[in-house]
């Protein structure tokens, strides 16, 4: 190494350590909010609902495309049915085959416009629970978007809570990191990924407590031998050592 180290090195490079450790504990909980888990399992049951409503839809769909087909019909029939009745009972009408004939015809048209109607009671018997169905399920779909709604605007504010959090965390970290000798920092930011983020830790006795391991009682002896200034490393784990 080409600097000097002190004990008071290291401990400003766990003063780092605590700093970085809260900053990542800080990323995971903005990332694992229970606001954001609830947003998603309300979208699945959004999801899902929606799916199981295509059937009913596609049921009032084909229903209401069937009455209007009917009620078109309906519509025409009436226009013949008022032009038949034109025919039959205006002052031109003098021929009575004639009018016999526009008779069974007026009563035909009838005879197939009330059974149209028929039909139409009875599409329209089939539509009516459809429809409350369907409207049902946009009152609860639009009950749960609403929930929706409430729950983001307090994952908003928790959110905000936190990035205020991470930012005085991360202000904080630019005096850390310079108190720190440039070699040593470069190790310690070389080890935090290889280790889950942790790179130093303190040797409590025989036990580091990065990775909670006791060491043999010859590699304690052989760490204190080793100059004050030396930079060590757990043999199990990896960290630095802060002794």
């Amino acid at each position: 190494m080409g600097e000097d180290l002190s004990m008071s090195d290291l401990e400003r490079l766990l003063e780092l350590q605590a700093n970085d450790t809260t900053s990542d504990q800080l990323r995971h909980r903005r990332a694992n909010l229970p606001e954001q888990a609830e947003i998603s399992r309300l979208e699945h049951v959004i999801a899902e609902r929606r799916t199981a409503l295509d059937e009913p839809m596609a049921q009032r769909t084909a229903l209401g495309r069937d009455q209007k087909r009917l009620e078109d019909e309906i519509a025409g029939i009436t226009t013949k049915i008022t032009s038949v009745d034109a025919l039959l009972y205006g002052s031109s009408m003098t021929s009575p085959k004639e009018a016999q004939a526009l008779q069974a015809d007026l009563e035909s048209l009838k005879r197939r416009q009330s059974s149209l109607e028929d039909e139409v009671l009875e599409l329209m018997e089939q539509i009516e629970p459809l429809d409350a169905l369907l409207a049902a399920a946009d009152v609860a779909l639009s009950e749960i978007d609403a929930e929706i709604a409430r729950v983001r605007v307090t994952l908003v504010e928790h959110q905000s809570e936190i990035d205020a959090e991470a930012g005085a965390i991360a202000a904080a970290r630019a005096p850390l990191a310079d108190s720190v000798p440039t070699e040593l920092l470069a190790e310690y930011e070389r080890l935090r990924p290889l280790h889950g983020g942790v790179a130093v830790a303190r040797l409590s006795g025989p036990t580091c407590l990065g990775c909670h391991i006791s060491l043999a009682a010859a590699e304690v002896d052989r760490l204190r031998r080793e100059p004050a200034d030396a930079i060590v490393h757990c043999p199990d784990c990896g960290c630095l050592l802060a002794r």
